[in-house]
């Protein structure tokens, strides 16, 4: 049995948005990672490496529409949380906390508005301050989200406790275990030290605060011990690459688990405890009512979370959202990266990713993440890995297992804007 099995259902706290909606958790880590990634660059008018975040217009438009709504009427108690969880998810942590102060002295038994305070202290370093709102989260959380709420608390309490400098910092000390040691899948013994749902507390503390690298250290270091060593050195890559962490005991550590994950490079040696629950840990990261309405002049931006949320019924019935189904037939364009179909140098047809694949066998996308794009006729280009930007008619498969979901035709490329 692997370590991500949990025991209740979906969760949403910590950052707590009506719009967010989780599959169970775990998910599987390539489905978690893209995720991550996605909300940590909310934040960002353009990341470093020059790729917008596919959500974060949807949390501009969000805000927006919170901070008209404010001057027209008082803010309902999960208006003011929703608000305060936008804010928060773009780092405007400050003007979170001047909608949820006020907020939770109007409603002190409102579970959510908590949580979302707590965040926004501990996100300003205010470790008393978000303390005291995690003890009312906790308090107040459903029991089907009480065991996550005592984990943040446990961090947060954790992070307070911490001696010296940044780079003497370790893994936190979650689930009371040690994390040196050998790579590569600890034995059973040594696994049942760990609580069950190890990887689902982890990955949805990791979901509420993707800027945190620590989180991502921790995670890396569950992926080891279900023996995914390949994508636990990935991501202590990504912990210094992506967010700076200098520590020497992860310096060490991420050199022994990129020498280890080379002699697993082959497929037939992975072997893995690891039991996922979901594909991917968002199912719906936007709210469908602040959508604009379909153009009449000219394409519909399509957001890739609005594709993401389709989902299957029994015997396979496809389920599009509602703004979908409306888009049916219609220009719309869409920002992605390019996956040929073939060996063509410039193909007519290719496949459009939300992000790019290094190893299809490996990290393969969801049928809800993939768009068959056909160009216009005539028209031809050449392949390429950077993000694009693509504009055509949308088609919606209904009923054809053998076709994609979702197809662009009499299409165009252009610069992504």
């Amino acid at each position: 049995m692997g370590l991500g099995l949990a025991d209740g259902g979906a969760v949403r706290a910590g950052v707590h948005y009506s719009a967010e909606k989780y599959a169970p958790l775990p998910s599987r880590w390539r489905g978690f990672l893209l995720d991550h990634r996605a909300l940590r660059t909310i934040a960002a008018e353009r990341p470093a490496d020059g790729g917008p975040s596919p959500l974060r217009q949807e949390y501009v438009t969000a805000a927006g529409h919170y901070q008209r709504l404010a001057r027209q009427r008082p803010l309902t108690a999960q208006e003011s949380a929703d608000y305060g969880a936008v804010l928060i998810r773009l780092g405007r942590w400050n003007e979170a906390l001047a909608v949820l102060t006020p907020a939770v002295r109007r409603w002190p038994d409102h579970f959510a508005l908590h949580a979302n305070l707590g965040t926004a202290w501990q996100l300003q370093g205010e470790w008393d301050r978000a303390i005291e709102a995690l003890q009312e989260a906790v308090r107040l959380a459903p029991p089907a989200w009480k065991r996550y709420e005592e984990y943040h608390l446990k961090l947060v309490r954790l992070r307070r406790a911490e001696k010296g400098g940044i780079a003497a910092r370790g893994v936190d000390d979650l689930f009371g275990v040690p994390w040196d040691g050998p790579v590569g899948p600890w034995p059973e013994q040594r696994r049942q030290t760990l609580p069950p749902d190890a990887v689902a507390i982890a990955q949805q503390l990791a979901l509420w605060l993707p800027q945190d690298g620590r989180l991502l250290w921790l995670l890396a270091e569950l992926a080891n011990a279900d023996g995914e060593v390949i994508v636990a050195a990935a991501m202590l890559d990504g912990c210094v690459t992506e967010f700076g962490l200098n520590s020497p005991a992860l310096r060490a550590r991420r050199l022994l688990f990129r020498t280890e994950a080379e002699k697993l490079r082959q497929h037939a040696k992975h072997q893995s405890q690891f039991r996922p629950r979901s594909s991917r840990p968002l199912l719906q990261t936007f709210d469908e009512r602040l959508l604009p309405p379909p153009r009449s002049d000219g394409p519909t931006p399509l957001p890739w979370s609005l594709l993401a949320a389709t989902s299957f019924g029994d015997r396979g019935a496809v389920h599009f959202p509602d703004y979908l189904r409306r888009l049916d037939g219609q220009l719309v364009s869409l920002n992605g990266f390019m996956q040929p179909l073939g060996d063509q140098p410039q193909p007519q047809e290719f496949l459009l990713l939300e992000y790019p694949v290094g190893c299809w066998f490996c990290e393969a996308p969801e049928p809800n993440g993939l768009v068959y794009v056909r160009l216009a006729a005539g028209r031809q280009i050449d392949k390429r890995r950077d993000l694009i930007l693509v504009t055509g008619r949308l088609r919606l498969n209904h009923d054809n297992p053998e076709a994609f979901l979702f197809a662009l035709e009499e299409a165009v490329v252009a610069q992504p804007q």
